[in-house]
C-alpha cells in the first residue's frame, strides 16, 4: 500500500457528491487509503469550485478534521512546477495537475486518486509513469 495518497480533485468531488457517477468508487478508494490524504492548494481550489455550493461545506469539514492535507510549497517546486506544464502545452497541463505530478517526484510511495486520465500521459522524473488509481 502507498505510504502518501494524493488527492486530486475528480476523487474528492466524487466523495461528496453521492449523485456523481464515481461516487461508489471513491467510497470505496476512501475505505482502501484512509486519510489522511495530500494535496496542494489549486486541487482545493478546483474541488471547491467543482462541488458545488450544495457540498462544499463536506470539502471544508475534510479539511477541518484533518483527513485533506494541503502542505504542498508551489514557492518552493515553482520552477519544476512551470516547466512541467511548458513540457505538456499539448495536453494542456493545468497547474493543480502539475502540482500534483511534483508532490509523486518529492514524497515517498506515493500514488494519486484521480479520475483524470492525463495522469496516464504525464511522466515523473521525466520518463517515470505516475502513480496513480483512476476508476
Amino acid at each position: 500500500m502507498a505510504r502518501t495518497v494524493i488527492a486530486d480533485s475528480g476523487f474528492l468531488v466524487a466523495l461528496v457528491r453521492r449523485d456523481d457517477e464515481q461516487h461508489p468508487w471513491a467510497l470505496e478508494l476512501s475505505a482502501r487509503f484512509p486519510a489522511p490524504w495530500r494535496t496542494c492548494e489549486a486541487v482545493l481550489s478546483e474541488t471547491f469550485f467543482l462541488a458545488g455550493a450544495a457540498v462544499r461545506h463536506k470539502v471544508a469539514e475534510t479539511l477541518k478534521r484533518g483527513l485533506l492535507v494541503s502542505d504542498f510549497s508551489l514557492a518552493a517546486e515553482q520552477d519544476a512546477v512551470l516547466a512541467m506544464m511548458d513540457k505538456y502545452t499539448d495536453v494542456p497541463m493545468s497547474l493543480a495537475d502539475a502540482c500534483l505530478v511534483r508532490m509523486t517526484e518529492i514524497l515517498p510511495d506515493p500514488v494519486i486518486l484521480s479520475t483524470d486520465t492525463d495522469f496516464r500521459v504525464y511522466r515523473r522524473h521525466s520518463r517515470q509513469v505516475v502513480p496513480c488509481l483512476l476508476p
